[in-house]
């Protein structure tokens, strides 16, 4: 039974490694926003709104549609 764990162990570790790792999805910023939202301190959501304000800054803008 020793060489059946010898084999699986490596496997276990990459299938927990590669599925516990960040999101890449919007959903992490929805999560921090509400945490944002729900925090009674000011500062926090002063620093948010220079992040976001950043953030809108930053983004390419589309050029006007050509007529």
């Amino acid at each position: 039974m020793g060489w059946l764990h010898s084999l699986f162990s490596p496997l276990k570790k990459m299938w927990f490694r590669l599925h516990s790792g960040p999101k890449k999805t919007g959903r992490g910023i929805y999560i921090l926003y509400e945490d944002v939202k729900s925090c009674p301190c000011e500062d926090v959501h002063v620093l948010w709104s220079i992040l976001v304000e950043a953030h809108t800054h930053t983004t390419p803008s589309l050029p006007p549609p050509k007529a």
